[in-house]
């Protein structure tokens, strides 16, 4: 039987959910890969690269899913978050896509994720041949699928003879950059439950609450002990983006011995390890001594900053956007801004990164990349680029107690700010009288 998407109004792009998707729109090709994590955009921290090179000369190999020393370092880590994580729970990858191909070819059945959601998560399950379905996220914050939204869609999709048993989600969102409330994850946590599926939590961002004392971030593991794997990308808050690692936490019970078991399978047959200097700079970073934990405070402090300086030229601009609360960036709706963008020739999201990308000389990567409608005229935009072209240029943002009056970080927010502003202005002086 040919199945459509309950929690969607078609792929995204032409992409193939699933068995029967359209061919792609006329001009546009499918979108098979998204953009990469947003980078941090600064310099490698002076300790972790000298961590790196001292273990330069380490030829062996990893062992699959990572050694005991790196293992451990994890394990602690989940410790000091209130996880307490004993052993034979924790495996290591080169990158959190390989972890969540490996979860994904582990549990098998088709897989639920929030409508928008990380754009690296479709892929590996398309990869696999499984039937990827969106669901709708709440008005409030993104990452977490709406409870009602999600039953319904699983009700619909086993009607239909599907098998849905796998539902990923965020805490920390990407590309919302929005944390999920607790109520609300505690809702959707039950309906996943209630439905039979196993939920895989990424938690890469979890360390970059913008305000910290403020946002109360809750991991579904904490909910759902026995049901509940966590993945952790260090290049959320810990590795820089090109020394590929992540750490995943199993579920207590038979089920997590059994996915643990299944999971080391998959990485084995895939030659999924890590490079031995990377996995002792990982188990460095998770250890957190101070001068990470300090280089990780200062860059939340930073991107923090440059993302509520860009929320405000989005808004003023008279585009939409939830405040940021996590990570380097932020999802801007420019539905308003549709007359405006048409005269540019600009109707969906992929003319939209287009036009953005090259006006702003930055990448925008589309609302599409990200599960979203092609038609929706929505973008993630990056605080990385916003730092500066130079490693000095960088870092002097990073150790300023001003970083927004720095004069290449003020050039940067007045092009965004310019950009969005003529739309804005255009847009008004072709508004029918009232």
């Amino acid at each position: 039987m040919r199945r459509t998407d309950p929690g969607s109004h078609g792929p995204a792009n032409g992409s193939p959910t699933q068995e029967g998707a359209p061919t792609p729109p006329e001009g546009h090709g499918p979108v098979r890969y998204g953009p990469p994590l947003p980078d941090d955009g600064l310099p490698v921290l002076p300790e972790l690269a000298a961590v790196l090179a001292a273990a330069a000369n380490r030829g062996a190999e990893e062992p699959v899913g990572g050694g005991p020393a790196l293992l451990d370092a994890a394990r602690g880590y989940w410790d000091r978050r209130g996880l307490p994580t004993p052993l034979g729970r924790v495996a290591a990858g080169p990158g959190a896509p390989a972890l969540l191909l490996a979860f994904t070819a582990a549990l098998g059945g088709d897989v639920l994720v929030p409508r928008p959601c990380a754009a690296w998560w479709a892929p590996y399950a398309r990869l696999l041949g499984r039937p990827v379905f969106h669901v709708a996220t709440p008005a409030e914050s993104g990452g977490a699928p709406d409870p009602y939204a999600l039953l319904e869609t699983v009700r619909r999709v086993r009607e239909e003879g599907g098998d849905p048993r796998l539902l990923v989600l965020s805490v920390a969102d990407d590309p919302t950059a929005t944390v999920a409330p607790p109520e609300l994850l505690h809702e959707t946590v039950e309906a996943a439950t209630g439905a039979g599926l196993h939920l895989v939590s990424d938690e890469t961002w979890r360390d970059t609450l913008h305000a910290p004392d403020a946002t109360v971030l809750l991991s579904p593991a904490e909910m759902l002990p026995d049901r509940v794997t966590v993945v952790t990308d260090l290049a959320g808050a810990l590795l820089p983006a090109g020394w590929p690692a992540a750490v995943a936490r199993f579920p207590a019970g038979a089920t997590g011995t059994a996915l643990h078991a299944r999971v080391l399978d998959i990485l084995t047959a895939l030659g999924a390890r890590l490079a031995q200097p990377v996995a002792v700079a990982a188990r460095h970073a998770l250890d957190e001594p101070e001068p990470v934990t300090a280089r990780r405070e200062a860059a939340v402090r930073l991107h923090a900053r440059v993302a509520a300086a860009a929320h405000t030229a989005v808004v003023a601009g008279g585009a939409l956007a939830r405040p940021p609360q996590a990570g380097r960036h932020l999802y801007a709706d420019l539905e308003p801004l549709r007359a405006a963008l048409g005269a540019h020739g600009v109707g969906d999201a992929q003319e939209l990164e287009d036009f953005l990308t090259t006006r702003l000389g930055m990448p925008a990567p589309g609302g599409h990349r990200f599960g979203d409608d092609l038609g929706a005229l929505r973008v993630r935009l990056a605080t990385g680029p916003l730092l500066g072209g130079t490693d000095a240029e960088r870092q002097e943002c990073l150790t300023s107690p001003t970083p927004l009056e720095l004069p290449h970080v003020q050039r940067a927010l007045m092009s965004l700010r310019s950009v969005l502003g003529d739309l804005r202005d255009d847009a008004q002086r072709w508004e029918p009288p009232r």
